[in-house]
């Protein structure tokens, strides 16, 4: 997944959260200017301690896998839990 790709899917679930922009910058102790570029795709790099901040506010993580692997068990079990919410 791409930083851009990254991007959309951080606002698809800071909303989700019902959290704004701001909340969510303070909450992982980045800024705001910055988190709306990613989420705008207008953020060409980000450091891994920042993404992961956002991400674990929003109970996302990064996962390392093969390219073109195929997804693992708890892969699916996490998008199958999230399409039932």
């Amino acid at each position: 997944m791409m930083l851009a790709e990254l991007g959309s899917r951080i606002r698809e679930e800071r909303k989700r959260a019902g959290l704004t922009m701001q909340e969510l910058s303070e909450m992982a102790g980045v800024d705001r200017t910055m988190l709306s570029r990613l989420e705008n795709q207008r953020l060409p790099e980000m450091g891994f301690a920042k993404l992961q901040r956002v991400l674990a506010v929003l109970g996302l993580e990064f996962a390392v896998r093969p390219v073109g692997g195929l997804p693992t068990l708890n892969d699916l079990q996490r998008e199958q839990a999230k399409s039932d919410v």
